[in-house]
């Protein structure tokens, strides 16, 4: 994946920044501890030095990410610049992640990359399905990346990984019980050389939940089952051959919608969700050639009930294959890469009758190609162009350009241009009710054209940046109406939304025992469906933010801890008619993390999430947890 400025970040909301990080500095003091990553892997097709990044990168590494002790992904990828989550209800139920106020489907997700976005699901990715416990690293790349990565990339790309299955044997177990009758448990390990090796991991989080819907109901509870295996083969100093493979598992009650009214409230439902997938590749590299080719699987599985019986299911499997194939010669990589992808949609109801009823299918055939040019020690470039033809509607050509400079030791400047499409739902191109839904051959991906510019300066210990960003949103893809045939359709909205903001970050790293990080994100989102509307604030997108993550070492003590700030946003309530818009208020989210060494490879551990108990909510009409407290002890061999 990639990374730009930190190694860390942060999200915030709407009171005085200033005031909140004078507060938060009391309570929480420690961060990142690790060196920032050398080289990022998502910025461009192969990886690149951090310095020559061609975009907005946030990282977060391994031992940052176990001082934390964060369990659910989201809550980790919320404390990066330019990233808003918002979650239905408590922990395990849908969980969306906008990047710069993009979309909910506007962001890419790689896991061990895999193209992890369900075409099942409305081509979201599953954010309440990710866990931390297998993760070494995360990267998030924000600003579009369509050029390089294709649909979802308008956003932003978010790329986790697990462990390197090659180096030394390593071993981790961990065990967890806290509030809400939560518990927590997981299993790494790592076993091989330097030429061959396996790593793998499972991990269990499960609870009682809290009532969703807050009128003294039922606890929704929920659990979580992620598993993974990866094994990597050097025969020679130049090749590699790996495979991959992830399980990921969950059920979730929620509050959903009575059927007579319409309206919020405390019902039974549950839904299950899974996702398989898996991945090969062989690499080879000589005198200045690398090739790559990989091959892909996703397997998705959505399944609804409503107090134990059936309501709908939804099926996806996606099928890649790849090629990639560069040249260096001296500063300068050509890149070119072909990609073909292949994808099945299936959906049953009982509740419907079976009107929902269908099989689809539809697939895509790419062509990329990247320059990165190293002109001198001070300015390096990089160009990528990509045409994706699709089976189901129009074919899309996007194209990237950027520039990094270095005018002195310590400063950075970059900007760059970049174009991002996000394809039609299977639902957009064939109806939730096939029978009375007419398609649009006709129908676009959406698209968006933007740029950011930004200027970073480190000496030593102490690194600042800011960039500014501004994109625009085209080709919208909104759900029309026929009242005289009562037929229903999707079309490409006139209007444009325009997303811009800024992102300034900081961190300080006086030692390995000691870091802070800092960011603060401002956000002005505005919606526009057709072109002589007014514009119109989006929905769930904070126009402040921010976020500090600290962690630190001393002794046989550990620690870590994180406070995010996100700033009021807007919501549409839907259970009055008409619909009104609704302001959710700011909140706070506090994490503390402390450990202690008992003995060589054990530890005792403690951890409390929404420190200040915040009562907030992300969505309308769905609770979110209070203050927990968790207890835990971790086991390790290796390093």
């Amino acid at each position: 994946m990639a990374s730009e400025t930190t190694a860390m970040s942060f999200d915030g909301g709407s009171m005085s920044p200033f005031l909140l990080l004078s507060a938060l500095a009391a309570p929480i003091a420690a961060a990142p501890t690790d060196e920032t990553q050398s080289i990022v892997v998502t910025a461009a097709r192969e990886p690149l030095a951090e310095e020559e990044a061609p975009a907005s990168v946030t990282t977060f590494d391994s031992e940052t990410i176990d001082r934390l002790g964060l369990a659910g992904g989201a809550d980790l990828l919320r404390l990066s610049a330019g990233v808003s989550v918002a979650t239905t209800g408590p922990r395990g139920t849908q969980t969306q992640l906008r990047i710069r106020g993009a979309e909910a489907n506007h962001s890419l997700l790689f896991v061990d990359g895999i193209r992890f976005n369900d075409p099942a699901a409305g081509n979201e990715a599953r954010f309440e399905l990710l866990t931390t416990d297998a993760l070494s690293r995360v990267e998030i790349v924000r600003g579009p990346q369509s050029a390089l990565w294709g649909s979802e990339a308008l956003g932003g790309v978010v790329a986790l990984e697990t462990a390197d299955p090659l180096g030394p044997r390593r071993l981790s177990a961990l065990g967890e019980y806290g509030s809400f009758d939560s518990g927590r448990a997981a299993l790494q390990f790592a076993s091989g050389g330097e030429t061959a090796g396996l790593s793998g991991s499972a991990s269990w989080i499960g609870s009682d939940g809290i009532d969703s819907f807050g009128a003294g109901g039922e606890r929704d509870g929920f659990e979580t089952v992620n598993a993974s295996l990866k094994g990597a083969v050097h025969p020679s100093a130049d090749t590699e051959i790996g495979l991959v493979g992830h399980w990921m598992e969950g059920e979730s009650e929620y509050d959903g919608f009575d059927p007579i009214t319409f309206r919020r409230a405390d019902t039974l439902d549950e839904t299950a969700n899974r996702i398989r997938a898996a991945r090969g590749w062989a690499r080879a590299e000589a005198a200045g050639w690398s090739l790559l080719a990989e091959l892909g699987w996703l397997d998705s599985a959505n399944r609804n009930r409503l107090d134990d019986e059936r309501l709908n299911s939804t099926f996806g499997e996606r099928l890649s294959a790849g090629a990639q194939l560069s040249r260096t010669l001296g500063g300068h990589r050509m890149t070119a890469a072909v990609e073909h992808e292949a994808e099945d949609f299936r959906a049953r109801d009982q509740v419907y009758l079976g009107g929902t009823d269908q099989n689809r299918g539809r697939h895509l055939t790419a062509l990329v190609g990247e320059w990165h040019a190293r002109w001198s020690g001070l300015v390096s470039t990089d160009l990528a162009v990509r045409h994706d033809a699709f089976s189901a509607f129009a074919d899309a050509t996007t194209f990237r350009a950027a520039a990094v400079v270095m005018p002195a030791q310590g400063w950075r400047l970059h900007a760059a241009y970049g174009e991002g499409i996000a394809q039609p739902t299977f639902y957009d191109l064939y109806g939730f009710f096939p029978g009375s839904f007419l398609g649009n051959p006709a129908l676009r991906p959406e698209s968006s054209r933007g740029w950011e510019a930004g200027i970073r300066w480190e000496k030593r210990t102490l690194t600042l940046g800011v960039t500014g960003f501004s994109n625009r949103l085209r080709d919208e893809i909104v759900d029309t109406f026929d009242p005289l045939t009562f037929q229903s359709s999707t079309a490409n909205a006139e209007g444009r939304s325009r997303r811009r903001g800024i992102e300034a970050e900081a961190a300080w790293r006086p030692s390995d025992a000691f870091g802070l990080a800092l960011n603060y994100s401002w956000l002005d989102a505005e919606e526009r469906q057709d072109a002589g509307d007014l514009a119109v604030r989006e929905i769930r997108r904070p126009r402040h933010s921010v976020n500090l993550v600290a962690s630190g070492t001393r002794g046989r003590l550990s620690w870590g801890g994180s406070a995010a700030y996100i700033g009021a946003r807007h919501d549409t309530d839907f259970d009055p008619f008409p619909a009104r818009d609704f302001r959710l208020d700011d909140y706070l989210l506090a994490s503390l993390r402390l450990s202690w060494t008992l003995s060589d490879g054990l530890e005792a551990y403690g951890r409390v999430e929404n420190g200040f108990d915040s009562d907030y909510q992300d969505v309308i009409g769905y609770n979110t947890p209070g203050r927990a407290v968790y207890a835990g002890f971790r086991f390790r061999l290796g390093h």
